[in-house]
């Protein structure tokens, strides 16, 4: 019996666990030989994390998997397998909501993460004109977060990790221009996409974020 399995049976028999929630790559179909098993257990007590190198345990309250109000572990979630759910599909509930946001979380991101990327974009732009290309180029690296996180949230969605990029545009297509070679672009030049963000947000009427930019644009576009 692997550690997953006996952990996964051990778990089940024990009336204090509340839920099992099995995420990452086992979850999505994307383990490779060298994953180990991610698994959030709720409980209300009595129960400590375990991180070994086949089995990785999040321990956490009914009320800690219902907060959403941080959202880098968000995209956690998409994609999770319930394995166990005592509380007649709450546990179920808490997963769905914790990856997809609300219209107004998704609005809110959207807004925030464009000014961020217009931000680093213009200290980019600034720094190369003022000879700085390293400065310039830290600038524009710093700004992939807030680039990527401003193109998911303009569709509503949790921008993935790094790691699951390419495969969430492959599983779940965005409209074009954001398909599969994404991550390539972004890492390659993530300044070259502001065009097209600029006019996406625009068309999904964010076009206020901009504009309060002023004549600071025309040094970004060059």
């Amino acid at each position: 019996m692997t550690d997953y399995a006996g952990f996964v049976a051990a778990a089940s028999a024990d009336p204090g666990v509340l839920g099992l929630i099995l995420t990452g790559s086992y979850a999505r179909g994307t383990a490779t030989a060298q994953s180990d098993h991610d698994v959030v257990l709720v409980a209300q007590g009595g129960h400590e994390s375990r991180r070994t190198a086949t089995l990785d345990v999040a321990v956490c309250t009914v009320e800690a998997l219902a907060d959403t109000s941080t959202l880098w572990p968000r995209y956690g979630f998409r994609g999770a397998r319930i394995l166990l759910d005592r509380l007649g599909g709450r546990i179920a509930e808490l997963v769905s909501r914790q990856a997809t946001p609300t219209p107004e979380e998704a609005t809110r991101w959207a807004r925030e993460g464009l000014d961020g990327y217009v931000n680093f974009l213009y200290r980019a732009a600034k720094s190369r004109r003022d000879g700085d290309r390293v400065a310039a180029r830290l600038d524009e690296a710093e700004s992939v977060s807030w680039l990527l996180t401003t193109i998911f949230a303009l569709h509503g969605r949790l921008r993935p990790y790094n790691k699951y990029l390419r495969r969430e545009l492959e599983t779940y297509p965005l409209e074009p221009p954001w398909d599969p070679t994404l991550p390539s672009r972004v890492a390659a030049d993530p300044a070259s996409l502001f065009p097209d963000v600029a006019r996406l947000a625009r068309d999904r009427g964010h076009g206020d974020v901009l504009d309060a930019w002023g004549d600071d644009l025309a040094l970004i576009l060059g």
